[in-house]
This record gives C-alpha cells, sequence and structure tokens, in this order.
C-alpha cells in the first residue's frame, strides 16, 4: 500500500506512522507536514531513514501539492487540523484554512484525478457537541460548541458530500479524547504532567466537572488501521475508549501517580462554550470491524506518565510560556 498521511508530524499522525510501520512491511508512507506549532519532526525520530517513509513539508490546502500526492498514492489517512479549542477562540481563521479548506483541496485532488483513492478522515467526537445524558450515535446531528469543533464539522460533511456526489471512497472517523507520548504539552494530560512535575500550579477549567472520554492514542492507531483497510465507504465509524472521567478526576489521578498533593490545583475562569460531557457509542466499529480498546485508562496514564518523565528532551523545547504561564483564552495567543 501507498500511504499518504497528512499531519504525520503531530500527535496522533506521528503514532499511527509508527504503527504501521511496526506492523506491515510491504507500506510506503508519504508524511506531509507543513510544520506548525503543534507538529515536530522529533515525534518521528528513529524513522527518517526507513525507506518505507519519506517527509514531505507542505500545506494540504496547497492544491498542486495535493495533486501530485495523490497520483501514487492509494490511501490517505488526513490528521492535518488545528486542534486547539482555546486557540479557536482566540483566532478562528487558522482553522477555517487548515481544517475545512484543507480537506477541500485533498477531495478535489482526488476528484480530478479520477483514481479510486480511499480517504481516511480523521475527525472529533466535539463535532457532536455535548450531551447530558446517553451517547452520541454516528447519524446524530452535528452541534458544534467551538470554532474548532465548527470547522472539522464543516470538513466531515464536505466529506460526505463528496462521496454522494462524485463516488469518492471516504470514511469519516470521529474519536474521543486521544493522550500518550508525543502530545503537544498544552492539551491538558501533558500540561498537568509537566506543571506537577515543575511543582508549578496546574489549571483547571471552572469547577473541573467537564467529563470527557478518555482513549490511549495507540488504540485509537489500531481503531484507524482497521477503518483504513476494512471500513466501508461513506461510512461514520465512532470510537470510544469507554473511559468518561471529569477533568478534575484526571488531574488528581496523575498527581497521585507523581505523589504530588492536590493543592496544586488552580481552579480559573471557564472558558466561553464549554462542552459538559462528550460520548460516543463505538458498538458500530466493534460490530462490524472487530476493534476495542486494549488499555484500561489508569494503564495507559502510567505508560503516559512514565513517557514523560524519560522524555524531557522531547518537552523541554516546547514548553514554553503558553505552557508553563498559561494565557487565558481570550487574550490572543
Amino acid at each position: 500500500m501507498h500511504l499518504v498521511v497528512t499531519g504525520g508530524c503531530g500527535f496522533i499522525g506521528s503514532n499511527f506512522i509508527r504503527h504501521i510501520l511496526n506492523s506491515y512491511e510491504d507500506v510506503k508512507i508519504v508524511n506531509v507536514d507543513s510544520l506548525s506549532y503543534g507538529s515536530n519532526l522529533s515525534n518521528l525520530k528513529g524513522i527518517e531513514n526507513d525507506r518505507r517513509y519519506r517527509f514531505v513539508k507542505g500545506r494540504i490546502n496547497d492544491m498542486n501539492l495535493m495533486k501530485e500526492l495523490v497520483k501514487d498514492a492509494d490511501a490517505i489517512a488526513n490528521f492535518a487540523a488545528e486542534s486547539h479549542v482555546d486557540r479557536s477562540i482566540a483566532d478562528p481563521w487558522p482553522f477555517f484554512k487548515s481544517n475545512t479548506e484543507g480537506i477541500l483541496a485533498i477531495l478535489e485532488a482526488i476528484r480530478v484525478s479520477g483514481k479510486n483513492v480511499r480517504l481516511v478522515q480523521v475527525g472529533t467526537d466535539e463535532s457532536y457537541g455535548d450531551i447530558l445524558v446517553g451517547s452520541f450515535r454516528e447519524d446524530d446531528r452535528l452541534n458544534p460548541s467551538s470554532p474548532y469543533a465548527a470547522s472539522k464539522a464543516c470538513a466531515d460533511l464536505l466529506c460526505l458530500a463528496y462521496h454522494r456526489t462524485y463516488g469518492i471512497d471516504v470514511i469519516i472517523t470521529r474519536c474521543t479524547n486521544n493522550f500518550g507520548p508525543y502530545q503537544f504539552p498544552e492539551k491538558l494530560i501533558p500540561k498537568t504532567i509537566i506543571r506537577a512535575v515543575l511543582n508549578l500550579k496546574v489549571p483547571v477549567y471552572g469547577s473541573g466537572k467537564n467529563v470527557r472520554d478518555w482513549i490511549y492514542v495507540l488504540d485509537h492507531c489500531e481503531a484507524l488501521d482497521k477503518v483504513l483497510r476494512n471500513g466501508k465507504a461513506g461510512e461514520v465509524y465512532n470510537i470510544s475508549g469507554g473511559n468518561e472521567l471529569t477533568n478534575i478526576q484526571v488531574v488528581e489521578q496523575i498527581l497521585e501517580s507523581l505523589n504530588k498533593p492536590k493543592d496544586l490545583i488552580e481552579f480559573v475562569e471557564d472558558r466561553p462554550g464549554h462542552d459538559i460531557r462528550y460520548s460516543l457509542n463505538s458498538s458500530k466499529i466493534l460490530r462490524e470491524l472487530g476493534w476495542r480498546p486494549k488499555y484500561s485508562f489508569k494503564e495507559a496514564l502510567e505508560h503516559t506518565i512514565e513517557w514523560y518523565l524519560h522524555n524531557d528532551w522531547w518537552w523541554k523545547p516546547l514548553a514554553d510560556e503558553r505552557i508553563l504561564h498559561p494565557t487565558p483564552w481570550k487574550l490572543k495567543w
């Protein structure tokens, strides 16, 4: 298989590339990434010289580039996205440029090529909005709350439209909150680990009672692998870990694992439109593709904490003022 991975220097994309290269010999991967703030070439340290791997610096909304990449591709896995909600509140424009215009360029490149190229669009549970009772299924309506979530929902709708109108072989996945190695330090779990290790206050929005369903990134990568190889064109697959926890529970578990006091927690002003609870029903991917998560939250969290403790060479260059001295959402980044 000749696979194009967009955004492969980001958190999930880099873990996915490692997973594919470790799982299959008969694969060639082209990784296209613009190397924006959330991307890091160090995420793929050690595979640069793998004969099956090639890196191309570029943006996915560059139509000429995408047309060239599609020529040799059997499939595309699109991870490229601006993904930080707070940033989207402060400045929405980059999110629509990357997340919405970017997928349009990919879809158009496939359409004009006339090739049968499979596209896996890696989406988010935030496109559904929040839910107080029950769990979202794939056919529930989208109701995004933030500019980030809206840009991803737009991308999903474009994919479905191109499948129906042009017959593009596209599959959409929507996943719950990921965590694990190589996650950018401004996200909740790595930021909590890093600040706790440095004995700095750990900021928690509002009351900390917002609920998220957490999944270990390696479980997500295995699910995406199954979707890529065996998923049905035009379908949406929810991917969830079954680990619903409040933000404060997550932070407290990290502090306990690090033997740090709970008084490091500092409750701060909540952000606008902060969704109360995300929850996905992922019975479809279990039923149709046989995927289920392998890692418990506790086990995966311990692996993640250990990784950050032993890889400060990776996160120290990234732990800038935004992580060591978090900026309120209402100020420009």
